[in-house]
């Protein structure tokens, strides 16, 4: 493990493997270089590049400068390309995969990005999170609530049934979640009202693929489609029998594929 300084001072923890071109994979909520699908995903991938895995601010073994903005995790994603030499190729799952549309929006010099199942709301038909929901965040988290703090993330913000929330609670990965949870109101900011940033989107002129799911909730599915028909040069792939938690031996040879490969044009598989 090593680190690098953000723009604001903060420093960021990082895991570097592999050989060849670099590629830095951003998590979704609860989710660090050390816990979640990039552990195991990195090292498939570290077969055909230089995979930087990482902990995002207030999570792991990163630190982090209040206040927060998303401008402060762009920057990160920036120390991260610094590091590997000024551009890299970026892959985001869930919410990390809006961080990482933000990231190109922005100005970085990503070469290719890949994301899977940006939770956008595309149509509004879906619920959404509660009024008010960023700063009740903030609140748990400052009284050190953790564990409200997920709960309330898991079945209020992202529609997990409170079944599945309890059960989650029951489990050894539950302490992990509660570790990171500090983070989640970043989450909760990235995301905003969960409307897709159509014009960003369309601005995005690198080859990019949206990835879904073909067992993922509908509103996920419909999102990785409708940000690929904003792109530009713009991929969609649906990957058979995955839901959002995907599988990463499924999933890191469509990465590699894409990643390997250059797109002049648009390629979309139905919904």
């Amino acid at each position: 493990m090593d680190f690098v300084t953000s723009k604001d001072g903060t420093g960021i923890a990082y895991n570097k493997a592999g050989s060849g071109p670099a590629l830095i994979l951003v998590d979704g909520a609860f989710c660090s270089k050390d816990f979640g699908p990039m552990p195991k995903l990195a090292p498939l991938l570290a077969e055909s590049f230089t995979v930087f895995t990482y902990d995002r601010r207030a999570r792991g073994e990163s630190g982090d400068t209040p206040p927060y903005t998303v401008q402060k995790e762009i920057d990160d994603i920036q120390a991260l390309l610094n590091e590997a030499g000024g551009s890299a190729f970026l892959f985001g799952i869930s919410s990390g995969a809006v961080l990482a549309l933000k990231a190109v929006a922005a100005g970085l010099n990503i070469t290719q990005l890949a994301l899977y199942e940006p939770p956008f709301n595309i149509d509004g038909k879906y619920k959404e999170p509660p009024a008010g929901y960023v700063e009740k965040l903030q609140l748990m988290i400052a009284e050190g609530l953790k564990g409200d703090a997920a709960k309330y993330y898991l079945t209020q913000v992202i529609g997990v049934p409170s079944i599945i929330a309890f059960i989650l609670r029951l489990t050894p990965n539950w302490s992990k979640m509660k570790a990171n949870a500090g983070s989640l109101p970043y989450d909760a900011e990235i995301m905003g009202d969960g409307s897709m940033p159509a014009k960003q989107i369309s601005a995005i002129t690198i080859p990019a693929i949206a990835i879904a799911g073909e067992k993922s909730p509908d509103m996920l599915r419909k999102a990785a489609h409708a940000v690929a028909e904003k792109l530009q040069n713009g991929q969609h792939r649906v990957l058979k029998g995955q839901t959002h938690n995907v599988s990463e031996k499924v999933l890191a040879p469509e990465l590699i594929r894409f990643f390997t490969a250059q797109y002049k044009v648009k390629s979309h598989e139905p919904l």
